[in-house]
């Protein structure tokens, strides 16, 4: 390890995100010192750091942590990988660690939570990073410049299904009081998307909200959106399907479809790097797509026969839940 790189601990090692993060503490010439999770399947961690020491119980992998403390080694980072409803224990024990953290999406799942938390920072001293990568993607960076310099309002269509299979039913995720459901797990990259390109949300309807898809209506500054998200794929569009594709994503902009064909786990390292810049995304940042999520789970879902004057139905290929299963 070379005199300037950083020590990272890393809590959530066997999830689905964790070797990204993994991948990026690697590629910007840092260390992870130590990892931790209650399941034994991380493997991955010798394509990056075969010597990480590794702890299946959160009790030892904290005495691991503090005896290095006393001895004068910290952890400058903790990383944050673990379900959602841990986020924010997980955030705190860093920032008693004496460490900054770099947490997943969504950092925590009420936008309550985020208050205490801007206090505590404050208090330690220490900083709260929250990994919003597609504010990294070039295609991305380049559109909101563009709607900068924009005076008009946009009408925009965003539709993303990846499917799952059982097993996500099965595991946390399916559960709404550890993930928030489909709508945040799923849906919070693109709501902090939604937020970062067009500014402040005044208006949210949500339409459907089930276990396996949620869709509805919101109005920024400088947009118009009807979102959609599944998991479930018999909401893809025939044209995916026929491709063997299991997963779709599109944005489209007043009739534009937008490119989002980049290496989209190349945007952890690029998160990463801008941490150490100290120019990460910080809890204000994150704080609208919180705020949209949380509601979202909290409102009724109106319902497709409805009487409201936003609700536009969409071609099937771009609002997949008018599609019959």
């Amino acid at each position: 390890m070379s005199h300037s790189s950083k020590s990272f601990a890393l809590i959530g090692a066997a999830g689905y995100i964790a070797p990204r993060h993994m991948k990026a503490i690697s590629e910007t010439g840092n260390d992870l010192i130590a990892a931790m999770d209650p399941s034994d399947s991380v493997g991955i961690l010798d394509r990056y750091f075969p010597n990480t020491s590794f702890f299946t119980e959160f009790e030892r992998f904290d005495r691991h942590l503090y005896k290095l403390k006393s001895k004068s080694q910290k952890i400058d980072f903790l990383s944050v990988c673990t379900p959602n409803h841990l986020h924010d224990a997980h955030i705190r024990y860093g920032l008693r660690l004496g460490a900054d953290v770099i947490c997943e999406k969504p950092l925590v799942l009420n936008s309550w939570n985020l208050d205490n938390l801007i206090t505590l920072e404050k208090e330690s001293g220490k900083k709260i990073y929250n990994i919003l990568q597609l504010r990294h993607h070039p295609t991305l960076v380049a559109l909101k410049e563009k709607i900068k310099n924009s005076g008009k309002i946009h009408q925009v269509d965003l539709s993303y299904i990846t499917s799952r299979g059982k097993w996500y039913y099965a595991s946390w995720k399916g559960d709404i009081n550890k993930s928030g459901g489909v709508a945040t797990n799923i849906g919070i990259h693109f709501f902090d998307l939604l937020s970062w390109l067009f500014g402040e949300n005044h208006a949210s309807e949500v339409h459907v909200h089930t276990h396996d898809r949620a869709a509805g209506y919101l109005e920024f500054d400088k947009a118009k959106v009807k979102w959609f998200v599944s998991i479930n794929d018999k909401t893809l569009p025939e044209v995916i399907t026929d491709s063997g594709a299991t997963s779709f994503r599109s944005l489209d902009i007043d009739g534009e479809e937008i490119d989002l064909s980049y290496n989209f786990e190349q945007l952890h390292t690029e998160s990463y790097k801008a941490i150490l810049e100290g120019k990460g995304f910080s809890i204000e940042d994150c704080k609208p797509s919180i705020k949209i999520a949380s509601d979202i789970r909290k409102k009724t879902p109106l319902g497709k026969n409805k009487n409201s004057h936003k609700w536009v139905d969409l071609p099937i290929s771009k609002h997949p839940f008018t599609r019959s299963e």
